[in-house]
């Protein structure tokens, strides 16, 4: 039987076309969805348990793939199919997630399932953009508890104008690459890079992005009602009692407000508050802990959150004693590590990050092989948050998918720094020490001194902070430079980076409805103040990159030659290139510019003689000598009809000189008018048309003997 499908389509505003469609595809799933924006189509699939799990929080899985059959293409490697999942769908599952997540309820925890799978691609159309409205379209179609319909949209600014849901080359154009994720009232999420914009044109993008977002949502409300959306589920809702809540609240907030009050570090704030909440369990009998005790631990944080909020907003004091707008002490270090290309330690409070620089050649680049993407980075950064930087225990389980989008936050606020002419392939490494607050801006700190300190001639230095809002809608609190707990209590947490000429990244999860933009607009430049301040700390530790790298860092030099000197310069079977790497200790790299139709050499050594070695290869290899000219040459080579000579100027480059044109004389033992090693002059003539060899000749340079009569 012919499946009923159920479409809807939206206009976007430049006259392209998103389209929703249900009923055909994936019909067992809970609800399933296909986007399609020109060839782009992505597949969305929902499924959450009827039961509920044990876990006090929601095991919510949002995954992303993409097919490499979307792209007509076999995955790359040994293994023919597609196994763990790129950095690029990990950014994309945390985009989908971030947004996701606050609107399911606190108590539903069964287990749910979002997938996500492209499954045609069209090279104008970036799949990563859609993924968020086909999740929410899904749900829609649910009977999931679900707050809202939501969507996410890219913006860019092409030529001054905004783009929403830009190509791959109209972002190559753009100024700004932003991520917004929203409801019909509210801005949810924000993630992007900039080109150094201020932060009003940052929120005008922002209000671009949420009225298209607008138009999105309505579709899916259409898709919903058409289709019948089913009744929301029940489920086992968390037991609640008001009369217990009350009586933790009244026994713990006073206390908590005091000791928020005190200004303490972490490790005595923790010990303090976990003293408190342990007088609460023993105030409770056996009885009451058997039947409510699951309940006191809830109640008690919830206490705890609301003291501390207070705190903040009516006396404009936090977890740690400062000032809203106040940074925590920084002291920076660079050079710290003796053998890498680059180093620094950033410190700011109880938060650390040492960074590592290292330069290496395009060989090094990182290599994306995507079904929507092939490219190379030349600048990347990678970010390690092992547990010991929390204090923890815990197993490694290899690359968390926190650390994957921490690490790509940090390279997006660097990258746009980074010069275009830099020769080398760069990696950061952050290796955070300790955290307590965001890790994720240290890094940028910590790679911006370590980038400077490895000689990288970035444009300016870059700092980046992390800022928090608590209100409680009359009230609100724009706090500088948050702290771990400040994260989680607050209503919205952000990460910006810049430098002094504007912002060149950011990060926001906004947690409460309608947050005006004149606040966002005054917590972006209040996080202005605060990056300026890190600057200035930053620039008393470097005030700006190192004139060379280190001794003992690579130099890069690189050359270009005609596409026709490649095979000669490499030799047979790479014989030529391979001696003199091992001859000169020097990487030599070739790329063939298809543009130019040249060939590019990256020379990449320690020491400059071994550069200047491969330099003076490239020299002769490309020495051509103009008829009529004189030239230096040097024996190298005696045969009966001749020696064989090399330009000094261009040595390597060898010609025969005939015997016949080494003297007026008749010579009879080439011996005996030439050595090895003679140095002598000789005339170039170009080819010889009866030979079709090149010709020079010595005598041309001697007077001709007089006749004998």
């Amino acid at each position: 039987m012919k499946p009923k499908i159920f479409k809807e389509e939206i206009k976007l505003p430049d006259g392209r076309i998103i389209s929703i469609e249900t009923g055909k595809l994936a019909k067992q799933a809970h609800g399933s969805v296909v986007v399609q924006m020109g060839k782009t189509m992505l597949l969305c699939t929902v499924v959450s348990n009827y039961k509920q799990t044990d876990l006090d929080f929601l095991p919510l899985t949002v995954d992303y793939r993409e097919k490499f059959a979307a792209a007509g293409r076999y995955p790359g490697g040994f293994f023919k199919r597609e196994a763990r999942p790129s950095d690029g769908e990990v950014l994309t599952m945390r985009l989908v997630d971030r947004v996701l997540r606050p609107l399911f309820p606190k108590d539903y925890h069964a287990e749910t399932q979002v997938m996500i799978q492209l499954m045609s691609h069209d090279e104008d159309v970036m799949p990563d953009a859609l993924a968020g409205l086909a999740a929410s379209a899904a749900i829609q179609l649910s009977d999931f508890p679900f707050e809202c319909a939501i969507s996410e949209a890219r913006v860019a600014r092409v030529n001054g104008e905004f783009v929403i849901n830009p190509s791959r080359a109209q972002l190559a154009e753009s100024d700004l690459d932003m991520m917004i994720g929203a409801s019909a009232d509210s801005v949810m999420m924000v993630e992007g890079q900039m080109d150094e914009i201020s932060e009003e044109e940052m929120a005008d993008a922002i209000k671009f992005a949420h009225e298209a977002i607008k138009v999105q949502v309505a579709a899916q409300l259409r898709l919903a009602k058409a289709f019948g959306r089913k009744e929301v589920r029940e489920y086992d809702t968390a037991q609640t009692n008001e009369d217990l809540e009350k009586r933790v609240h009244d026994m713990v907030y006073d206390k908590c407000y005091a000791i928020a009050k005190k200004g303490t570090s972490k490790a005595e704030r923790s010990a303090a508050f976990s003293d408190i909440k342990e007088e609460v369990k023993a105030s409770f009998s056996e009885e009451e802990m058997g039947e409510f005790g699951h309940l006191v631990g809830g109640y008690y944080r919830k206490s705890e959150k609301e003291a501390i909020r207070e705190l903040t907003l009516s006396e404009g004091v936090r977890l740690d004693g400062r000032k809203t707008d106040e940074i925590r002490p920084i002291w920076c270090e660079v050079d710290y590590l003796p053998s890498t290309h680059g180093s620094s330690i950033f410190t700011r409070g109880e938060t650390q990050a040492l960074a590592t620089v290292t330069l290496g050649t395009s060989r090094d680049s990182n290599k994306i092989d995507m079904p929507s993407f092939e490219g190379e980075e030349n600048f990347y950064l990678h970010y390690n948050f092992p547990p010991f930087c929390t204090g923890e225990a815990r197993p490694l389980r290899g690359t968390s998918r926190r650390e994957v989008g921490h690490g790509n936050l940090a390279q997006r606020g660097l990258k746009g720094m980074i010069p275009a002419d830099c020769p080398y392939t760069v990696r950061v490494v952050s290796e955070v020490l300790e955290s307590n607050g965001s890790s994720s801006m240290a890094t940028v700190c910590a790679g911006t001194m370590a980038l400077m300190d490895a000689g990288v001639q970035i444009t300016r230095p870059v700092s980046g902070i992390a800022m928090g809002l608590i209100s409680d809608g009359d009230r609100h609190a724009v706090l500088s430079d948050i702290l771990g707990d400040e994260d989680h209590l607050g209503d919205m947490d952000f990460k910006v980076t810049g430098t002094s000429e504007g912002i060149t990244a950011c990060q926001m999860d906004i947690k409460i409805k309608g947050l005006s933009y004149e606040i966002l607009v005054k917590a972006l430049k209040q996080a202005r103040n605060g990056r300026l301040h890190i600057l200035d700390k930053i620039s008393e530790t470097i005030e700006k990159p190192n004139i060379d790298v280190k001794s003992h860092s690579p130099k890069m030099v690189t050359r270009r030659i005609p596409n026709e000197f490649i095979g000669p310069f490499i030799g047979p079977g790479g014989k030529v290139i391979q001696e003199l790497q091992k001859v000169t200790g020097c990487t030599i790299v070739i790329n063939e510019d298809p543009v130019t139709e040249e060939g590019v050499i990256e020379i990449l050594g320690t020491g400059q003689e071994g550069i200047e070695t491969v330099l003076t290869k490239i020299d002769s290899l490309l020495f051509k000598p103009v008829k009529g000219d004189t030239y230096e040459v040097k024996v190298i080579k005696i045969l009966d009809f001749g020696a064989v000579v090399e330009y000094n100027e261009a040595p390597g480059n060898e010609v025969l000189l005939h015997v016949s044109e080494i003297a007026w004389e008749r010579t009879e033992d080439v011996s005996d008018v030439l050595k090895i090693g003679d140095v002598l002059e000789v005339k170039y003539f170009g080819v010889d048309p009866r030979t079709r060899k090149e010709k020079v000749s010595r005598k041309a340079l001697l007077d001709r003997p007089q006749r004998k009569d």
